[in-house]
């Protein structure tokens, strides 16, 4: 089996890929596609095959998914990118490499998506089966880009096996995300909810994702327990703000989602079930 990756030198792909190559199986080859030769050097060093090339080049994407059984993009543009980057990548992007697999006889499509493309809360943990209801402080180009891939691969002739993992806050191993949260946490209310997910459980949940047969549709991918925006002032060493506390969470449900679907189909079970496991751990 031959595995595309996409997206290998991000904050998720980086850690995500060295994980995949370790746990192939005999005959199980990994293949990145990244725009910059010398970063792949890494996943080469590895034992990954490397092509070089832009997610946006139809060429390039024909390329790298020549031969391949599988493709899982975990490429995206994230906060802090225009809008118009934002769709590029994750949305029109994301449609391309779906018909380039198509193209090329890819039988299994893993899209990585995010908790967020949910929006609006719903007064209890979110199902899979759940309509995206634009919405929300965190709403934007990002997740509205996301969900409109999901719906394009979702009906795009050909692409029969796809398997979409939603992601929550990504965190550990070293990632900036958890100390960056602080850029927006002062304005959050005290008690406002973030749910989390360690990279080795990312790394897990995909894994079941590209390899469980029967796997189908949608998944969320996230830990047991949600923390405050309290736990974010304390995880990070910072005094929490007294203004916090007078600051009503208008939304308390928004981005909180169900993991019971992962785990009944995908026998998943988070290594790090809170923040506070990894933190004991010395996995941030």
């Amino acid at each position: 089996m031959l595995t595309l990756v996409t997206g290998a030198t991000g904050q998720v792909g980086r850690r995500f890929v060295p994980r995949l190559l370790q746990g192939a199986a005999p005959g199980e080859r990994v293949r990145v596609l990244v725009r910059d030769e010398a970063r792949g050097e890494r996943f080469a060093e590895l034992g990954a095959e490397v092509v070089v090339g832009d997610l946006r080049d139809a060429e390039a994407l024909g390329k790298a998914t020549a031969g391949a059984d599988a493709v899982v993009n975990v490429a995206a543009a994230f906060r802090g990118v225009p809008d118009e980057e934002a769709r590029a990548v994750n949305r029109d992007a994301a449609i391309e490499l779906g018909r380039a697999a198509v193209a090329s006889g890819v039988r299994r499509f893993v899209q990585v998506s995010t908790g967020l493309v949910y929006g609006a809360g719903r007064g209890r943990p979110l199902v899979e089966t759940d309509a995206s209801v634009p919405g929300g402080h965190m709403w934007g180009a990002y997740p509205e880009s996301k969900a409109a891939a999901e719906r394009a691969l979702s009906a795009l002739e050909g692409l029969d096996d796809l398997r979409i993992g939603r992601l929550p806050f990504v965190y550990g191993d070293g990632d900036p995300h958890l100390s960056d949260a602080m850029r927006w946490a002062p304005q959050w209310p005290a008690t406002q909810r973030l749910h989390m997910g360690h990279h080795a459980d990312v790394a897990q949940g995909l894994r079941r994702l590209l390899y469980v047969p029967g796997a189908s549709g949608v998944y969320n991918i996230a830990d047991d327990a949600p923390v405050t925006t309290v736990d974010l002032f304390q995880l990070n060493g910072v005094e929490v703000p007294d203004a916090l506390y007078d600051k009503v969470d208008p939304d308390p449900w928004y981005g909180v989602m169900s993991t019971a679907r992962i785990r009944r189909e995908l026998g998943f079970r988070p290594l790090y079930p809170s923040v506070w496991t990894a933190l004991d751990a010395g996995a941030l």
